[in-house]
């Protein structure tokens, strides 16, 4: 697919009640560049996993798709620059019953 590019986005809202928190699920939902969404507890309220084919196209989707989404404040980008690990296996917990 060549999606090489992988960022981590911290995002702030502003608004952090159920109906804000809703409508931004919904239009995260929409975004396929946003690989994985969670919602944290900590500094910051979501953690989303953005693969894009660059940097360049990475500047788009957080400046046309996730800067606008509803009640975001503020991001911070993580840019990745190696996977160590991305098998989804718990390792030897895999095996625990």
């Amino acid at each position: 697919l060549g999606l090489d590019h992988v960022a981590f986005v911290e995002v702030r809202l502003n608004d952090t009640r159920e109906a804000a928190l809703a409508a931004f699920n919904a239009a995260v939902a929409r975004i396929g560049e946003i690989e994985q969404a969670h919602l944290i507890a900590g500094n910051f309220d979501y953690l989303m996993k953005i693969r894009t084919r660059s940097m360049t196209e990475y500047r788009a989707v957080l400046a046309e798709k996730i800067s606008t989404l509803p009640h975001v404040a503020n991001t911070s980008t993580y840019v990745a620059m190696q996977a160590v690990k991305e098998d989804g296996s718990l390792g030897p917990l895999d095996n625990v019953t």
